[in-house]
């Protein structure tokens, strides 16, 4: 990095603004090839932000504003402090209780809310996981599954009468709203990543409707002019493809 940060154009020019977007598109390839199951593919993203630490560290380092060794210093020193079950007396020894615990060491850090920390840009469907996530550090959660179920069924049942009784977009998208966060919430206490769970359900449709288009294609027929009773028919045979 010393290197291309003196000898490399494109790396000259780079900030950490002109980085950031792609630090995100890097994570997103790396969930990609995580869903894919793919080592080789796990291995290269990973080296590909392990670059862009590194990278952001170096324009840090020219600066005099921090280097890549404070860097890892401070993730030390940060799981050291959030672990003093394992680096001090406490005693956690569950899951639950090493959350509550973290949540408790945040806000002794000066936090004025267990929320303060779930980032603002973060996509909607991740941001209520970790709202949900960080409410439930402080002991704000429902007490089983089924209380969530109910949640869910009551939220889709305002939404239903509230479609059937007005045409105001505005109470429909809140409530429908309500209903997604009720279901990520579900997720949650069945043990399912939402955001996993929907990209997945995103590549099994992909699949199926790139098969379609094959189909058609070598059947020599136009999917404009086909009816949705012959989409429905290959649609049926895409699924043993990807089921």
């Amino acid at each position: 990095m010393d290197r291309l940060r003196s000898e490399c154009p494109w790396d000259q020019k780079q900030t950490m603004e002109s980085l950031s977007h792609l630090t995100i598109e890097e994570t997103y390839e790396l969930i990609d090839a995580i869903l894919n199951k793919n080592m080789d593919e796990i291995k290269g993203e990973l080296g590909d932000l392990l670059l862009h630490i590194v990278f952001y560290s170096k324009i840090a380092s020219e600066t005099n504003d921090f280097n890549i060794n404070d860097v890892i210093n401070s993730i030390c020193e940060k799981l050291i402090e959030r672990h003093p079950h394992v680096y001090g007396n406490d005693v956690a020894k569950t899951e639950e209780e090493v959350k509550k615990n973290w949540e408790k060491i945040k806000l002794n850090n000066g936090r004025k809310s267990v929320l303060e920390g779930v980032p603002k840009s973060l996509p909607a469907m991740v941001k209520a996981t970790r709202v949900q996530e960080k409410a439930r550090g402080v002991g704000f959660d429902w007490e089983n599954v089924n209380q969530v179920f109910e949640k869910v069924k009551e939220e889709f049942s305002e939404l239903h009468q509230e479609i059937k009784k007005t045409n105001n977009q505005e109470k429909i998208e809140k409530e429908f709203g309500d209903v997604l966060f009720s279901m990520i919430n579900y997720a949650r206490f069945i043990g399912v990543d939402p955001e996993s769970a929907l990209e997945r359900t995103n590549k099994k449709f992909i699949g199926r409707f790139n098969y379609l288009e094959k189909e058609v294609k070598i059947n020599k027929m136009d999917l404009m002019k086909m009816s949705l009773e012959e989409m429905d028919l290959i649609w049926d045979r895409s699924k043993k493809k990807f089921p």
